[in-house]
């Protein structure tokens, strides 16, 4: 599988883009380095990712430095290197809820991993997340955000996804997640995003941080009006899929 370069990109204070753009899937998989007292590295990528991730990691910190290492939902893309890092980094520690401590995380790293509580801060040095449990958004049971409150900058996974090689930053990601949401209703992972009432109230949650960088993993960021970008993602949603924000039925 062919790769383009890896290109890094400061979206946010010390808050890095580690870009790496896949041509037969027509996507980029971008990762997040904090540069902190205690560096926080967010999306690992997969196995195939590894080497320039971690070249390009190198560029900013020490690897073995690292000692936070985050990410959504148990996917190839958010930690399938998950165990290279910890072996370069053996007292970082994956941040994650307990189900996904318990169901995937302990049995793959072979270890016992700590895990967060909805609403849980912790800090790097100068920075301060603040851990949050959305399960199913953007997909999967054992889904997590992390919000980093010093800057604003909701580190948001999956949500606004959108293909081709894109700048680091955007101002009409949700124009662009909305475009990408209609196509991927006429292919094989059309179910891959719920909504119903339970997605409506996390989504509403997100919102009210009104974050001022969206951190995404496939696509460009956005820095500006995260709240009005998240409400548009929401109407989106409802609009595609076709449940409304009270009914029981859920998609995917």
């Amino acid at each position: 599988m062919s790769l383009s370069s890896t290109r890094i990109d400061e979206i946010s204070a010390d808050v890095f883009r580690i870009s790496t753009y896949l041509p037969d899937y027509n996507l980029e998989f971008n990762q997040f380095l904090v540069r902190d007292e205690q560096p926080l590295l967010y999306h690992t990528g997969m196995n195939l990712l590894f080497p320039v991730v971690r070249e390009a990691v190198a560029k900013l910190i020490a690897p073995e430095d690292l000692r936070w290492v985050g990410f959504s939902h148990f996917e190839q893309d958010e930690c399938g290197s998950l165990n290279e890092w910890l072996a370069i980094a053996p007292d970082a520690r994956p941040v994650c809820n307990m189900l996904s401590a318990l169901v995937n995380v302990n049995d793959v790293t072979r270890r016992e991993n700590p895990f967060m509580e909805h609403g849980e801060v912790f800090s790097t040095g100068r920075k301060r997340f603040r851990f949050l449990s959305t399960p199913h958004v953007p997909h999967c049971w054992d889904a997590s955000l992390l919000f980093e409150e010093t800057q604003g900058v909701l580190f948001c996974s999956d949500l606004f996804s959108h293909s081709g090689e894109q700048p680091a930053l955007a101002p009409d990601i949700a124009a662009r997640a909305h475009d990408a949401l209609l196509e991927e209703q006429q292919g094989p992972f059309r179910d891959s995003m719920a909504y119903n009432a339970h997605t409506d109230a996390i989504l509403s949650a997100l919102a009210e941080l009104e974050p001022a960088v969206l951190a995404v993993m496939h696509g460009s960021s956005h820095a500006g009006n995260g709240a009005a970008a998240l409400q548009e993602l929401r109407r989106s949603l409802r609009t595609i899929l076709g449940a409304e924000p009270g009914a029981e039925r859920a998609r995917g």
